[in-house]
């Protein structure tokens, strides 16, 4: 049995769609919710699936609080679901090759630090873009820049709104994301 941790810090729809999916898995088990925000819906969606959350702080994730809890669950695989913070050095080191995030643009373009949700689709609508889509990548130590496991893309029409955008990115990560999550677990 693989165990998922999921880092989530607002309102957790993608954790929520992941913690589904998993759910009677013989092979994966999402066996903890992991936020930087006690305010994060994330956390109540998580625990009335009955997934176990924590909430800690910066100084708790840098010093090895959080690496230690994670240990202490057996957690083999890390997925980023709208969290909003780098990862620790010592935390990627780590689980290197075994953390993904979920980024609502086609990399390399409109990722960065302080690039997600509408910002991203407001930033892909001002700069006329065609297209769009989620790209689903390892996590290194730089935001948005670890290699690319996979992108899914959808047409953006000229008369389309940043909220038409969202919309059309959202499906295709309730569509995509746990499904790259299980085969990535499958390489492991």
């Amino acid at each position: 049995m693989k165990n998922i941790a999921i880092f989530a810090s607002g309102s957790g729809t993608n954790a929520e769609n992941i913690i589904r999916y998993f759910a009677g898995s013989g092979r994966v088990r999402v066996s903890l919710l992991l936020s930087n925000s006690p305010k994060a819906y994330a956390l109540t969606r998580a625990e009335q699936l009955g997934v176990p959350t924590v909430v800690f702080d910066r100084e708790e994730f840098g010093s090895g609080k959080v690496a230690n809890i994670l240990e202490q669950n057996k957690v083999d695989y890390l997925v980023l679901a709208g969290f909003l913070w780098l990862v620790p050095a010592g935390l990627i080191a780590e689980y290197r090759g075994r953390i993904v995030n979920i980024h609502p643009a086609l990399l390399p373009r409109h990722g960065g630090k302080g690039m997600y949700g509408m910002r991203v689709h407001e930033a892909v609508v001002a700069a006329g873009d065609r297209e769009s889509g989620i790209t689903i990548h390892h996590v290194n130590e730089v935001y948005d820049s670890g290699d690319i496991i996979a992108q899914y893309r959808v047409a953006v029409d000229p008369a389309d709104t940043p909220d038409d955008v969202a919309r059309k990115v959202h499906e295709l990560e309730y569509r995509y994301f746990p499904a790259v999550i299980e085969q990535e677990l499958a390489k492991l």
